[in-house]
């Protein structure tokens, strides 16, 4: 088969296929429950010598409520790693401003070196309010000087 033929043969698919019917795809169809959750940390604060701040994951109007431990910042080359463990007691808790509690819990956590996340609330809110959030750390040697986070309830 010489050169012409070839591109005459593959112009002729080529105007076959374009020509062929396209089957219809249906779009998906939007789920009426499909709320995204939207996640906001207040700013970091040291608490017990550690990096800490607390934050909201708001799903409509279900929020859940927890706090962060990390470290302060990159340790100095005298310091022993892994750190020793540190007992830490925290202080979750969470309001409706200008309405009702959401919860309050105490607890204890030990603190290793790595990142550590502190549970405990999980509530729901009415849609248009808005959620103050509160995390507390101490330890033996340091009270606590908690962080906070404004959280809006956007159903």
């Amino acid at each position: 088969m010489n050169r012409i033929t070839r591109i005459a043969v593959g112009a002729a698919g080529a105007v076959a296929l374009l020509g062929a019917p396209v089957p219809a795809l249906a779009a998906p169809a939007a789920a009426a429950t499909d709320t995204a959750t939207v996640t906001t940390c207040g700013y970091s604060g040291l608490q017990a010598g550690l990096s800490t701040k607390v934050c909201a994951d708001v799903t409509g109007d279900g929020v859940v409520i927890y706090g962060k431990i990390g470290l302060a910042g990159p340790p100095t080359p005298d310091t022993p790693w892994p750190p020793k463990p540190q007992e830490l007691l925290t202080t979750l808790s969470a309001e409706v401003v200008g309405g009702a509690q959401l919860g309050s819990v105490h607890g204890r956590a030990v603190f290793t070196g790595g990142a550590l996340r502190v549970d405990g609330i999980a509530a729901t809110a009415p849609c248009g309010s808005t959620v103050h959030a509160t995390f507390g750390v101490e330890a033996i040697w340091r009270g606590p000087a908690p962080v906070t986070v404004d959280v809006p309830v956007v159903c």
